[in-house]
């Protein structure tokens, strides 16, 4: 019997990379606003929700913001950020993500995302994955952004399954911890690695961890 039924993937940093357009929307915005903005502020925000990080973003700044304004800035960042993924295509998914959901597929795995960005339909329709997954929850359908485990939950619940029989990929602290308080295991790269049920060098290690084959 292999290990699990389901795979629930993060978008950025799992499937596709866009933490450079986040970075560099991200750094406009406080440019105006007058902060300090690098890669270790950037760090902070991953994995986390656009109202969310605006906040983390907003520390730097003297006085309160409006809600009324913090939902501008937040969408002014947003059109910088969809602006830069139109020039995506399937190009940028890498060729050994697409082999390892074909493998996982072919292994009759049932698939999904789990991401945090209202963008995430957007992004899979410009690498050329708009109708691959089984279920898709994101930032649209979701009140509670990681590391609550809500879009896990979602997810496993469009699949059809429990979250024991399902495996959470990802990338970023919040999203393993929002795995872990979901009930669900992880594989995790990158930062997330270390506090993941399994850690990974690479995407492909993952055929191995559900019980499928390559395809060649």
């Amino acid at each position: 019997m292999r290990p699990y039924d389901g795979v629930i993937f993060d978008l950025d940093g799992v499937i596709c990379s866009t933490d450079r357009y986040h970075y560099l929307a991200w750094k406009q915005i406080a440019g105006r606003l007058g902060i300090a903005f690098d890669e270790q502020s950037n760090s902070r925000i991953r994995g986390l929700s656009r109202m969310d990080s605006l906040e983390i973003l907003l520390e730097g700044v003297d006085g309160a913001l409006t809600p009324a304004q913090k939902e501008a800035l937040a969408g002014e960042k947003n059109g910088i950020y969809r602006a830069s993924l139109a020039g995506m295509s399937p190009d940028d998914l890498p060729q050994d993500v697409r082999r390892t959901l074909d493998a996982l597929r072919a292994a009759g795995l049932r698939l999904a995302i789990g991401s945090s960005s209202r963008n995430t339909r957007f992004i899979l329709e410009r690498l050329g994955l708009a109708d691959f997954f089984d279920a898709v929850s994101d930032g649209t359908n979701i009140t509670r952004a990681k590391p609550d485990p809500e879009v896990f939950l979602m997810a496993a619940k469009a699949l059809g399954l429990p979250p024991a029989r399902c495996l959470v990929v990802e990338d970023a602290r919040s999203g393993i911890a929002a795995a872990r308080a979901g009930g669900f295991d992880s594989a995790g790269i990158g930062e997330a690695a270390a506090a993941a049920t399994y850690p990974m060098e690479r995407i492909p290690e993952l055929i191995a961890i559900c019980g499928a084959q390559a395809c060649d």
